[in-house]
């Protein structure tokens, strides 16, 4: 078997404030093959976020540690893991993060251009119409429904053909059918650019639709 494209290594999570030390993830420990998809499912509170962060490099655990393809984040500095994420990694939000200034057009270019991408334009139309945006590229976020807002961010994490996407309770600001929608299409995006997926998730509909499930109970990873 090949190498994994995220080791997730015996990892916990403790803060610290005046009352006295909380752990929020207990020595959690698991792997993923390149184009695997798995859910991350378990009551609120339990852990399901800050994983997520963790797995992005975006939070340092107490113990433990992340390898991205091969990569050991937390063996870098800040600036350095901020540049694997840059060309490894898409994000998709509950709250969409778009930016309330941009178009949707500039929404999607915005990361092509920060990686330094040719042709940024042509390659984030094209995403947009990929999934089913094409006459709203001019439009601001405010103008789109939740749905397109969230379509846009699929475009956004897709155009830059990550290994891996992030996905944090995608559906959890949309209604069921709209929902339904996203996640087809995030699901139709994620088979045909070959990514790892891997989401957090209230609905066990989704999460079934997911090749592994990683449940997490009061910080523990169960199987």
């Amino acid at each position: 078997m090949s190498d994994p494209i995220i080791a997730v290594e015996h990892v916990s999570k403790s803060v610290t404030d005046a009352t006295g030390t909380l752990t929020i993830l207990h020595d959690i420990d698991f792997s993923l093959q390149a184009q695997e998809s798995a859910a991350i499912v378990g009551a609120s509170g339990s852990g399901k976020s800050t994983l997520l962060a963790l797995m992005a490099g975006l939070d340092v655990p107490t113990t433990g540690t992340v390898r991205l393809d091969g990569i050991d984040l937390f063996a870098l500095d800040e600036d350095a893991r901020a540049a694997v994420r840059a060309q490894k990694l898409g994000f998709v939000f509950q709250s969409f993060q778009l930016l309330a200034n941009r178009t949707a057009l500039e929404n999607v270019m915005l990361p092509l251009e920060l990686a330094g991408v040719r042709d940024a334009r042509h390659l984030a139309t094209e995403m947009l119409r990929r999934v089913g945006l094409g006459e709203r590229l001019r439009h601001y976020p405010r103008l789109l429904s939740g749905g397109e807002q969230q379509r846009v961010a699929l475009a956004r994490a897709f155009v830059v053909r990550p290994k891996v996407l992030l996905a944090d309770e995608p559906t959890g600001s949309l209604d069921h059918a709209t929902g339904d929608t996203v996640m087809a299409l995030m699901f139709e995006l994620n088979r045909e650019a070959g990514t790892t997926l891997v989401m957090v998730t209230h609905d066990p509909a989704i999460a079934a639709r997911c090749d592994r499930q990683l449940r997490i109970e009061a910080g523990r990873l169960v199987v």
